[in-house]
C-alpha cells in the first residue's frame, strides 16, 4: 500500500531532475525543488519507508547488441 510519502518523494524527485536539466544545478529553483525532494524524502524514511520503496530495482536488461 503506497502511504502519500511515496508518491510525494516521487513527485518531488522528478519535478527537481526536470528544474535541473532545463534551468540547470545552480538555478534557485532548482535548488528549492532539490531541498523539497530531501524534505519528502526524509519523510517518507521517518514514516517507516524504505529507499525500496521509492527506488525499486529494475528488471536485469540485456546489454545492448546481445
Amino acid at each position: 500500500m503506497l502511504i502519500p510519502h511515496i508518491p510525494a518523494a516521487r513527485t518531488a524527485q522528478h519535478l527537481a531532475a526536470r528544474a535541473a536539466t532545463v534551468c540547470g544545478l545552480a538555478h534557485p529553483l532548482t535548488h528549492i525543488l532539490l531541498a523539497a525532494a530531501a524534505t519528502a524524502a526524509a519523510q517518507a524514511w521517518d514514516a517507516g519507508h524504505f529507499v525500496t520503496d521509492l527506488h525499486p530495482a529494475r528488471p536485469e536488461r540485456k546489454p545492448a547488441g546481445g
